[in-house]
């Protein structure tokens, strides 16, 4: 099975797929449809049973909730105004027990309460003058990719290399990182999709070392500033339901929780449970 994710597009008489093919992590993600509901989820299903897919992922709208249930989907998450103001709903369906079984549900529902406890006042971060924010270009390609490498192990995207960097840089990603003695130590991108004015804030990465001095919150902030001189209202992003810190990140800087992404993608060193974080930066 090929490794190498890719979006194909699937045009008939009756309907449309967009599809995000991701052998990787053993998944197919439909990302856009129109037409014919029943069609469209069998061509989908076709695609799980020709990649070996065990999990399908449907980015689905309100009014298709019944097909969607009728064809054994389930709602795990709520993304708010994805699709130019109204909701996204994601929709799975699992074709193995072995992904469909997890053991961390309760210890992460309870890590959610406590977060929901935290103080959401943000005090204000100054990182120490040695610390520079700067929006990355291609340049940062190489140390970007060195960064990743270092703090997971395992990643769902290929970011461990120079030229995926660059490649999602090209198509409208971007970076802010900051620099330590000329070395990136933190970095956090934003992908956004154009067209529906949407960005998932991802590919969050400190090293351990620098993690005491809040530079996730201040470029996470950075990210939100680019996004509204663009347009861009809706903001989410999909975090490690193992990772306290992440998550309260999140919380503190206003995110609400939408759900949880069962066994979604190998991500750290494991195939890993995902929170689904949304903020309106319009009411920012």
């Amino acid at each position: 099975m090929n490794q190498t994710a890719s979006t194909i597009y699937l045009e008939e008489s009756s309907y449309f797929l967009e599809v995000y093919l991701d052998p990787f992590n053993k998944r197919i993600r439909v990302d856009n449809y129109r037409g014919n509901t029943k069609l469209l989820l069998e061509k989908a299903e076709e695609l799980v049973e020709q990649q070996q897919a065990e999990k399908l992922i449907i980015k689905g709208r309100s009014e298709d909730c019944l097909p969607f249930f009728e064809y054994g989907l389930q709602p795990e998450a709520v993304v708010d105004r994805y699709f130019l103001g109204s909701d996204a709903h994601f929709y799975s369906k699992f074709y193995t027990q072995e992904r469909k079984r997890n053991d961390h549900w309760i210890t992460e529902d309870g890590m959610i309460r406590s977060i929901y406890q935290l103080d959401t006042s943000i005090q204000k971060a100054y990182p120490p003058k040695e610390y520079e924010l700067r929006k990355a270009d291609e340049s940062c390609a190489e140390e970007l990719a060195e960064l990743y490498r270092q703090v997971f192990q395992i990643y769902p995207t290929p970011l461990h290399h120079p030229e995926y960097v660059k490649k999602t840089m090209q198509e409208g990603t971007v970076y802010y990182v900051f620099f330590y003695q000329g070395k990136i130590v933190s970095a956090a991108s934003a992908e956004i999709n154009a067209f529906y004015k949407n960005a998932e804030l991802t590919d969050c990465a400190t090293l351990t070392e620098h993690r005491k001095y809040g530079l996730m919150k201040i470029i996470l902030q950075a990210l939100e500033a680019e996004l509204k001189d663009q347009g861009i209202f809706c903001a989410y992003s999909i975090a490690r339901s193992l990772s306290f810190g992440m998550n309260a990140v999140l919380y503190q800087l206003g995110y609400s929780y939408r759900g949880r992404l069962m066994n979604n993608c190998y991500i750290y060193d494991k195939l890993e449970n995902m929170n689904m974080w949304v903020k309106n930066l319009a009411n920012c």
